[in-house]
């Protein structure tokens, strides 16, 4: 049938069209068979570069350049991304956190029989509850936050020791229901290794990335806060430390491995007087002898005054100044480690509370983490807890702060972000933190 000269022109827009369609198609599926099958168009966009931060001497390195951690704890993400109304959350705190310039996010990777439970029981885990924690990586790899994640709770929140106790004594096969029979019962240490695992080797279903080969991940925590008041030597959470990070070295050695403590002296240390009370030198506990493991990267420690000092604001902030002085110095003099304060913060409900004392608090600590980083030093940085959305009054506790909508307290937390970066020349501001300091100058 004889064509008209429009009917042929439509034609060969079309098919001119109809090849470069033709043409990507067929490079997908080129992609797509290069990669055995397993492979989503999301995953192309999501495998921006990201090298390891690695351990250099006393300081964390990445890409042969010093780094520091201006960052915050949100224990919640993994609980919110489960859940469909509440997902967006997640989305706009590390959204928001990247804007402020925030480096690094500390958060459960744990939920041990409870709500919205990651491990329903020994060796069972919940899908639903594992694609959330893929989504938290996810959205960190997206905004360019790294990610310390803590394996188990000391604390009963979310399960925790008391839990793997509990299910070991259902079983019939525990051989003790204190709860420091988490750290020396076989039973137990059995549960415990299988999880870490299989966190450990999990496939992200939204990035393809194995959990142990996805550098958007920082650190691995042994656990939150851990004691051991049964044993006040100390040996028993020495030999669990000992043992567990020997063990996740042997799964993962790419990635970095912390304790969790909250920084205690033992009782027996020439540094005990510098404990908040007696009470904290006899939880089996020593930030020294603790950290002085070579399978244990850097130390953390935390740091609490308005709970730990019953004094008026100016004595809690010269502790701090001391509790802060202390662990840095021990980072660079005996354990020839980075330190992180990995947690630190200022409850609402203290007496006499006002915001500006919080603020005054995080400055306090920024100055001294910035002066130890001016000078190659062992402070490697801090993170606050903690950081919560709108709409999270349930999820919030008396330190919760949303940042952006406190302008003294947003200013103090970018003014850190920008003097980090600007440390090693102004090539290290960069996208929108680079405006988020320009603006802040003028």
């Amino acid at each position: 049938m004889a064509m008209s000269h429009g009917s042929v022109r439509k034609m060969v827009a079309k098919k001119g069209l109809f090849f470069p369609i033709v043409g990507v198609a067929t490079l997908i599926t080129f992609i797509y068979m290069s990669f055995g099958g397993d492979f989503s168009v999301t995953n192309v966009f999501m495998q921006q570069h990201y090298s390891f931060v690695k351990v250099v001497g006393h300081q964390f390195m990445l890409d042969d350049k010093p780094f520091y951690i201006n960052g915050w704890n949100s224990y919640w993400l993994m609980d919110h991304a489960a859940g469909e109304s509440s997902r967006p959350r997640v989305k706009e705190m590390f959204q928001s956190a990247s804007k402020m310039g925030l480096t690094v996010s500390r958060t459960w990777a744990f939920n041990d029989g409870a709500y919205h439970a990651l491990q329903l029981s020994p060796g069972h885990f919940d899908e639903q509850s594992f694609q959330a924690l893929d989504y938290v990586i996810a959205e960190a790899r997206r905004n360019g936050v790294r990610l310390i994640f803590s394996l188990v709770n000391n604390l009963q929140a979310y399960g925790g020791k008391t839990q793997y106790v509990q299910w070991a004594w259902q079983e019939g096969l525990g051989i003790s229901s204190s709860n420091d029979s988490f750290f020396f019962d076989p039973t137990i240490q059995t549960y415990f290794k299988h999880y870490v695992k299989t966190v450990l080797t999990r496939k992200n279903t939204i990035t393809g990335i194995e959990y142990r080969d996805d550098p958007i991940i920082l650190a691995w925590e042994l656990i939150n806060e851990p004691r051991c008041m049964s044993d006040p030597s100390g040996d028993t959470l020495q030999d669990w430390i000992k043992e567990m990070s020997e063990f996740i070295k042997t799964i993962d050695d790419k990635h970095l491995v912390t304790i969790g403590l909250e920084g205690f002296y033992d009782s027996k240390s020439s540094k005990a007087s510098i404990n908040p009370s007696k009470f904290s030198t006899g939880l089996g506990t020593d930030f020294i002898r603790n950290n002085d493991i070579p399978t244990i990267d850097f130390a953390s420690f935390h740091m609490y005054p308005d709970k730990w000092i019953e004094d008026n604001l100016d004595e809690k902030l010269e502790f701090v100044k001391k509790w802060m002085s202390s662990h840095i110095e021990d980072g660079e003099k005996q354990l020839k480690k980075p330190v992180v304060l990995s947690e630190f913060g200022m409850s609402s409900h203290t007496k006499d509370f006002e915001p500006s004392h919080r603020d005054k608090l995080i400055k306090l600590v920024y100055d001294i983490m910035y002066k130890s980083a001016k000078r190659n030093k062992a402070g490697a940085g801090s993170l606050i807890w903690q950081f919560v959305v709108k709409g999270m009054e349930e999820y919030n506790d008396d330190f919760g702060v949303i940042p952006w909508e406190m302008q003294s307290t947003y200013n103090v937390i970018v003014a850190q972000s920008c003097k980090l970066a600007r440390l090693h020349g102004p090539s290290d501001l960069k996208g929108s933190l680079r405006d988020v300091c320009l603006r802040s100058q003028q």
